[in-house]
């Protein structure tokens, strides 16, 4: 299992995945911080930007935190070279 850390902005005006903040991979949502809405849409659009299924990803840490640790199952081989340019 490959593991990332995530920032997610919850409320933006659309939804993204790039650049970095202190670290982690900054993930932008429309989506509002109310009842794991933008925890949802984070890890749907995570999932989209680095090609894997949805169900591959999995919340590891930061439930109901903008900091989060996001498991991924069975990643493609290229999927850290995937992230660190994601990151730029």
């Amino acid at each position: 299992m490959l593991t990332v850390e995530i920032r997610v902005k919850p409320g933006a005006a659309r939804t993204a995945v790039g650049g970095e903040y202190d670290g982690r991979l900054v993930v932008t949502v429309q989506a509002r911080a109310i009842e794991g809405q933008a925890t949802e849409a984070a890890l749907s659009a995570l999932a989209k930007a680095l090609g894997v299924r949805r169900r591959n990803l999995t919340l590891l840490r930061g439930v109901r935190s903008r900091d989060k640790v996001v498991g991924i199952d069975d990643p493609p081989p290229d999927c850290a070279q995937r992230i660190a340019q994601l990151r730029r």
